[in-house]
């Protein structure tokens, strides 16, 4: 009987020993989807005084892409959530909004009768408040707010709403980073700096400024126009940029790391261009 024991108890103890081993591994793994869009998009930084609701940290400046979201003032207590699924955007519905509006409108500080929705659109600047990836239910909810002094809005109402990116059943699980950004991007791309306000005017005076006939002032020729750089695969970190520059921001993911400039996306594996999107 005791002999029997002594035989199988190291085999359980070598049994939990592997488990927590392995355990361990699983948690020291590549990172998660989450982080890695959360190491892309930065959330906005909101807070509020006697004077109202501002923005204390900006975060990453996104530019819709096409319009009906819905939103609501960011004073509201309530939210109002669209849906993008097949590049296709649905709104809440009529009857949806309206009960929201009859049942939760007098808790708004700055409704005003008859309106308490906003439809975002095409083009209006917003930032990121929050990022949550459901991947059981094939979701990726993205919060906003809307950036009032970028869209010259008076008075600032800093309109807010959900949108769930919607992927077809069990592909989230296996999607990338990339792909899911890309989806991301079909509705709320990050935007240009240089469209946000003043950045023309500082173009134009870094530039020196044109007259109509394409001269600079003071009568110099327009330089040519430069030649067009080439990113191929495999290329360094160092080659690309003495290509294309300093990126806009910089997705640092261990052996693996996205440049994101102006028009394009660049991925280095271990400091070697695998990926150009």
């Amino acid at each position: 009987m005791w002999e029997k024991w002594e035989r199988t108890i190291p085999v359980v103890v070598f049994c939990a020993t592997a488990l927590v081993v392995t355990s361990a591994v699983g948690q020291s793994g590549a990172p998660t989807l989450q982080e890695q869009l959360a190491a892309q998009y930065k959330l906005v930084k909101m807070g509020s005084d006697t004077g109202g609701y501002s923005v204390v940290e900006e975060g990453t400046l996104l530019a819709i892409q096409k319009g009906g979201v819905m939103g609501v003032p960011y004073s509201d207590k309530t939210i109002l959530t669209s849906k993008y699924e097949n590049g296709t955007v649905h709104s809440p519905n009529a009857a949806m909004a309206e009960a929201r509006k009859k049942l939760f409108g007098h808790f708004s500080q700055t409704a005003t009768e008859g309106q308490t929705t906003h439809l975002f659109k095409k083009g209006d600047k917003v930032y990121p408040t929050k990022i949550d990836v459901k991947v059981d239910k094939d979701l990726v909810v993205m919060g906003i707010v809307a950036c009032d002094t970028c869209n010259n809005t008076d008075p600032p109402t800093w309109n807010k709403a959900n949108v769930e990116f919607q992927f077809p059943k069990g592909s989230l699980a296996k999607a990338s980073a990339g792909d899911v950004e890309d989806t991301i991007g079909q509705l709320l791309a990050i935007s240009d700096d240089s469209q946000q306000p003043g950045g023309q005017q500082q173009g134009q005076q870094q530039g020196g400024g044109q007259d109509q006939g394409g001269q600079q002032q003071g009568g110099q020729p327009q330089q040519a126009q430069a030649e067009p750089q080439t990113i191929q695969m495999g290329m360094t970190i160092d080659q690309v940029q003495g290509a294309l520059g300093q990126p806009a921001k910089v997705v640092n993911l261990g052996p693996k790391q996205i440049y994101v400039y102006k028009d394009l996306k660049v991925t280095f594996l271990n400091g070697r261009v695998v990926d150009v999107q």
